[in-house]
């Protein structure tokens, strides 16, 4: 008469890897923009050049990712909506 101790929750979420990936890449994204700094210390400017650019890749890298999956998660909740009021549309 006991339950499981395990219950089948199905596959997960598919935007749940890409969305902590997005958030992995703004974290370092962000730890790059603030480690080169030009206003605190001084430095070669190709070296913060890359820094920064390389901070803002990531940065923009994690965005979109974060979007993506944010647009994936709203668009699979209004899809049955969608299919529930217009039935005979393809």
């Amino acid at each position: 008469m006991s339950r499981p101790s395990y219950e089948d929750h199905g596959s997960g979420d598919p935007a749940a890897v890409p969305a902590a990936l997005g958030l992995g890449l703004l974290s370092v994204g962000g730890w790059l923009l603030t480690t080169t700094r030009p206003w605190q210390k001084p430095g070669n400017p190709l070296t913060l050049g890359i820094g920064w650019t390389v901070s803002g890749a990531l940065l923009l890298s994690g965005l979109v990712l974060l979007a993506r999956c944010v647009r994936t998660v709203h668009a699979g909740q209004d899809a049955p909506e969608a299919a529930e009021q217009d039935p005979g549309q393809p």
